[in-house]
Formats: C-alpha cells, sequence, structure tokens
C-alpha cells in the first residue's frame, strides 16, 4: 500500500499520482468516509496495487479543507477570476464565492482578468474595494502579460483552485502561467455573453516550480453551503469589527436595533452593495433553516 493524491476522477476511475507515476484505480465497495464524497480531487489516499499501475483506493485521509464547488479537497487557495468585460463582472457571484471560501477556510484571490480591456473607473473602484476588505487582489491579461509573473508567484508550493464563471479566461491564465499545461480554451457565446464551458471536468495539475493548480468548469450561479445564520456575517471581513457592539447577542443585522453594523453601513463604512449581498445571503441561509 502507498499514499497519493487524487488528481482526478472521470468516468467512475480514480487516478493517483505517486512520484512520477498516475495510477488508475477503483474505489473500494464497502469504503465509507461519512462525509458527502467519498473522495474528492485533491485527496491524499492510500492505495493498494492490484496490476501495474493500476490499484484500489482503501483508505482516504484526513481533509484539512474541502470546498463543495467546484468539488476538490485539501486547498489552500482559490484564485476567483472574473473579467472587465466580456462577461461583465457579477458582485453577487463574487460574493457568494468570497462566502463559501471564507466558510472553507480557504484563501480567497481576487483576480481581474481581460486587464487589456480595462477602461472605465468603476472596475478599478470595483477592485479596491475588494483590496480595502483586505482580500488580496491582482489585475491580469493574458494578451499583455499583465500580473502573470506576479499570479505565477503566488502558486509557488501550494494547491490553487482557479473558479470563477465560464469565460473569464480561467484556463487562458493557466496556459500563460505554465505553457505546456495545454488547456481547452473557448470563445464567448456573444448571444448570450456567456463562456462555452471548455473545463469539463475537476483536475489537479502539478506546476514546474512546486505545487499544484485546479482547473475547474465554470458557472453562473452558485449555491451556499449550510451554515449557522449566525455565522454568515463573519464571512463578511468588513463587518466583523463591529458585530461586537452590536447590543443583542446573535443579532443578524438586519431589523435588529442599536446594530453597530448598519450604524457602520450609515457611516459609509461598510459598501452597501456588499450589504445587500449579506442580506440576500442571509435570506437563502434561513430557508435552509426552515428547509431542514
Amino acid at each position: 500500500m502507498f499514499e497519493g493524491v487524487l488528481i482526478r476522477a472521470y468516468g467512475g476511475f480514480y487516478y493517483v499520482k505517486k512520484g512520477d507515476e498516475i495510477w488508475e484505480c477503483s474505489l473500494r465497495g464497502k469504503f465509507r468516509l461519512g462525509k458527502s464524497s467519498p473522495a474528492l480531487v485533491g485527496d491524499r489516499v492510500m492505495v493498494t496495487p492490484v496490476r501495474q499501475n493500476t490499484g484500489r483506493i482503501d483508505e482516504v485521509m484526513p481533509r484539512k479543507t474541502e470546498l463543495f464547488r467546484p468539488a476538490v479537497a485539501n486547498i489552500d487557495q482559490a484564485v476567483i477570476v472574473f473579467a472587465v468585460e466580456n462577461p461583465e463582472p457579477n458582485m453577487t457571484l463574487l460574493d457568494r464565492f468570497l462566502v463559501l471560501a471564507e466558510n472553507a477556510e480557504v484563501l480567497p484571490v481576487v483576480c481581474l482578468n481581460k486587464g487589456d480591456l480595462l477602461t472605465s473607473r468603476r472596475d478599478h473602484e470595483w477592485l479596491k474595494l475588494y483590496k480595502r476588505i483586505g482580500y488580496p487582489t491582482i489585475i491580469t491579461s493574458t494578451k499583455l502579460g499583465e500580473g502573470i509573473n506576479e499570479l505565477r508567484q503566488l502558486l509557488i508550493g501550494k494547491t490553487t483552485v482557479f473558479a470563477g464563471p465560464s469565460g473569464v479566461g480561467k484556463s487562458s491564465l493557466l496556459n500563460a502561467i505554465q505553457p505546456g499545461l495545454e488547456l481547452k480554451t473557448g470563445d464567448i457565446s456573444h448571444k448570450l455573453k456567456r463562456g462555452k464551458h471548455t473545463t469539463r471536468h475537476v483536475e489537479l495539475l502539478p506546476l514546474n516550480k512546486g505545487g499544484y493548480v485546479v482547473d475547474s468548469p465554470g458557472f453562473s450561479s452558485l449555491d451556499l453551503p449550510q451554515m449557522n445564520k449566525e455565522d454568515l456575517a463573519y464571512y463578511f471581513p468588513e463587518f466583523t469589527g463591529f458585530i461586537a457592539d452590536c447590543k443583542f447577542n446573535g443579532c443578524l443585522h438586519h431589523r435588529e436595533p442599536q446594530c453597530a453594523v448598519k450604524d457602520a453601513l450609515d457611516a459609509g463604512l461598510i459598501n452597501k452593495e456588499r450589504y445587500q449581498n449579506y442580506l440576500l445571503f442571509l435570506e437563502e441561509v434561513l430557508q435552509q433553516e426552515r428547509r431542514y
């Protein structure tokens, strides 16, 4: 038996990297992990050899992190990619993924791609907002080569998932970071202003300078994971400095009186659009509670 890294799951088979070798594995029939998925890309797994370069996964090691969209394990950071335009950036979708990353204790990096199209002041203000909140931010352009080396340095020695809507250029970025990955790229559907899904599955890709990247299928919508309603506000970092000053324990920062978060909003210390997204997500979390 040996330990390896699950780099791809496709068609009922699990592909495990052991050194320079790739082993095609099945999952043990009675295997149970007790989690939502028995084995995820990024898992450290124990494999029993069956034949040459084929084996059986008998154990999944404990995970340090887990994302459910995309479904990956043991991620250090998530580069959340949005484009300046084609498609237009969607702050609500970005905030959803930031909540997912915060919930999973994965470091998020906000990446604004297609920087060669950056012309409006609003785009700059949009990125500055997230930088002020405390998120690492970067502007990239594969056309101009802007930000590519900076992004490449962020990836060394870490396991990083690239996530974002279809058509924002995730695969093109990865091809620029490490020529030879040869990831498929696609054009934008002009009718829908959305990208064509060129990545069909989640796969862990080794980097020459150490670490892994995960290219994942794009998405146009995103559900929040189950969570306690009181926890949601802590996934908005700009709220956390005010929560302790709310009059009521368990304040949801919505209709409660003497709420320090709402006072900060009125004082211009919290962005109104971010707060509206918080209320939108809060309603979803409350609906989850009512269902379960």
